[in-house]
């Protein structure tokens, strides 16, 4: 397959050209050029801006035909409208990585493709911090409505692994498997309650595989795409990574949301992929629906495979700048001692 990649150099982008090129795919990038391309002359590189509006723009792609593209960096309507006006005729099916954030109401468990997405204040907004999920949904209606049968939006929901710069899954990785990057905590790890709470997510890998299946298959529409619901929960990921530590993994200490709350830990920040209870309109996020994903061909690998390559993923990048918003050390033994977890709870 001839593969154009809008985007590529960073995670998911990364793993699917790595998935590409392992299977003779003859794959072109079009970047800024600000990221180093890790496959030197096994890739065709074109440099140019996503934005028309900024020099040299859509340049590089003004020529040239591709069985498929794979926009996984467009966050903006008006800037992922240019790209598909401009490969409509010379690109055979155009791949837009979307976001679960695009749901109006997240409170429900068990949204479908079919369930209502969010809409912008206005049809020129373009602030993404603000209107992230509303913006991605307008995204998906360009791309149908310009390539119709041939449009395909994929929604994941959070993405981990090797190379992720987010770092919301890689901290429980390195709070179990490495302790040492995140400087000495003692030996009990603060981890909310409850265990039975419902964890989704997906392997960049198995959904950069999943991409190219459904790219192959000739399919078309939309597709919720993380981890089956109901497959993990907390509880279920603190046993991965505790086995993955080993003798040198800490003991957990399940604390309860109150306390967090009293403590002021941020919610998905302070402790990465906590959600209160009290978030009422997220109730949902963590219990998508992929059946329709599924039975076109998405599949997850173990938990304990994806621990174990973030792992030695981190045990090699520079950790310099990571998890400086995530709860300190002294906050996380506060956390413990007062909410009276001392002793480890198993």
């Amino acid at each position: 397959m001839r593969l154009l990649v809008l985007g590529g150099t960073r995670f998911l982008g990364r793993h699917l050209v790595e998935a590409a090129l392992a299977r003779g795919d003859a794959v072109t990038l079009f970047t800024r050029g600000t990221q180093p391309v890790p496959w030197a002359e096994r890739v065709t590189h074109l440099i140019g801006d996503r934005d028309p509006r900024q020099a040299p723009g859509l340049a590089a792609l003004a020529a040239g035909e591709w069985d498929a593209v794979v926009d996984t960096s467009g966050y903006v309507p008006r800037v992922v409208r240019a790209s598909a006006e401009l490969l409509a005729e010379r690109v055979g099916r155009y791949l837009f990585v979307s976001s679960i954030s695009v749901f109006t109401d997240a409170s429900r468990p068990g949204l479908t493709e079919a369930d209502p997405v969010g809409t912008l204040p206005t049809p020129d907004t373009e602030g993404v911090g603000k209107y992230y999920g509303p913006l991605k949904a307008a995204c998906e209606r360009v791309v149908t409505e310009i390539f119709g049968a041939r449009a395909l939006n994929v929604r994941p929901g959070l993405i981990v692994g090797p190379h992720d710069p987010t770092d919301r899954f890689g901290y429980w990785v390195a709070r179990f498997v490495h302790p040492e990057l995140l400087g000495w905590r003692g030996g009990v790890a603060a981890v909310p309650n409850p265990p039975a709470r419902p964890l989704q997510f997906i392997d960049a890998r198995d959904l950069a595989q999943f991409m190219l299946t459904l790219l192959d298959h000739g399919q078309d529409g939309t597709y919720n795409a993380t981890s089956p619901r109901g497959q993990w929960t907390f509880a279920d990921v603190v046993a991965a990574l505790t086995a993955a530590g080993g003798a040198g993994a800490p003991e957990v200490a399940w604390i309860d949301e109150d306390d967090l709350v009293a403590h002021k830990v941020e919610p998905w920040i302070g402790l990465p992929l906590w959600i209160p209870a009290s978030f009422a309109s997220e109730a949902g996020f963590m219990q998508i629906d992929c059946t329709r994903a599924q039975r076109a061909g998405l599949r997850t690998r173990p938990l304990a495979a994806t621990i174990a390559d973030t792992a030695a993923w981190l045990a090699q990048r520079d950790n310099a700048s990571a998890w400086r918003d995530v709860l300190s050390a002294d906050a996380e033994r506060d956390v413990i001692r007062t909410s009276g977890r001392g002793a480890p709870l198993h």
